[in-house]
């Protein structure tokens, strides 16, 4: 993205001058606690790696136990909903390789027993 004024409030692309930004909120699945220490760490260095090339821009991030808060400018031909996509694709497939643990826990809880009893019903 190219800057558009002194100010830097703004960007532009070949035919848009846009400031579009979104106030995002990620959650592991069932909102276990793992972002922590060192794999929050390396979530916001993938994120700051996958917006720099898929041209977007993260203005802040920050992570709790069991969350993330992001604000993204995006180029609104792109979309938020492709920079959402391409984040959570990148950042578990990277995060799942490099810190094995996360997916050999049982994060399942009582949804498989529900969706068993379920099964069994129909």
């Amino acid at each position: 993205m190219d800057i558009y004024r002194k100010n830097k409030s703004y960007y532009s692309s070949f035919h848009l001058v846009f400031k579009c930004n979104y106030h995002v909120i990620f959650c592991p699945k069932y909102r276990h606690k793992i972002l922590t220490g060192k794999i929050s760490d390396r979530l916001k260095e993938i994120c700051f790696e996958v917006a720099k090339a898929h041209d977007f821009t993260i203005e802040e991030i920050e992570t709790d136990k069991d969350h993330v808060h992001m604000i993204i400018n995006c180029n609104s031909r792109y979309g938020i909903m492709k920079c959402i996509q391409v984040l959570k694709q990148v950042t578990a497939y990277r995060l799942f390789e490099e810190f094995p643990h996360i997916r050999k826990q049982n994060y399942r809880g009582k949804v498989l027993e529900q969706k068993q009893f379920y099964k069994h019903c129909w």
